[in-house]
């Protein structure tokens, strides 16, 4: 029996892993979107939101902590994702963090994955408090064999 909290954070693995998978394609494509994005700051609700005109497409959530800015989780619309819009929203956002002199927590994976191919931006990172999606943990090729091979086999005894 699964829980309400457990396919929650199953659902966020899997939007997570898209977004990061967007990010590792535009990495590779590096043009820009033909769009013109507005990052809107709501801190009423914590969140960064981007805009193309008046539609919502994708937002980063924060939350204030010791003076510090810790980001949650990002999240794009579907319909948009591929065309660099959690790239462009994660840089702006950053760059705006930037300049307010503050430093950030990371505890979305997709932010990390973003700066571990974006290391100018490495230096707003906490040094005390760096969160559990900064510095993300890549694997070397012999350990994807090996995790490939574990979820081969894992697969033939369902």
């Amino acid at each position: 029996m699964t829980t309400k909290l457990d396919t929650e954070a199953a659902h966020r693995q899997e939007r997570n892993a898209t977004l990061i998978a967007a990010l590792q394609d535009e990495a590779r494509n590096e043009g820009e979107s033909g769009w013109e994005l507005d990052v809107i700051n709501d801190a009423e609700r914590g969140r960064w939101i981007a805009a193309l005109g008046a539609e919502a497409i994708g937002e980063l959530t924060y939350r204030f902590v010791d003076g510090r800015i810790v980001l949650l989780s990002t999240w794009v619309s579907p319909a948009y994702r591929n065309h660099r819009v959690a790239t462009e929203l994660i840089a702006r956002v950053l760059d705006e963090i930037r300049e307010s002199g503050k430093k950030i927590t990371i505890i979305c994976p997709v932010v990390g994955e973003f700066i571990a191919r974006k290391t100018q931006y490495l230096d707003l990172i906490d040094k005390v408090h760096p969160g559990s999606g900064a510095y993300p943990k890549h694997h070397s090729s012999e350990d994807q064999n090996a995790d490939n091979k574990i979820n081969a086999f894992q697969a033939d005894l369902t």
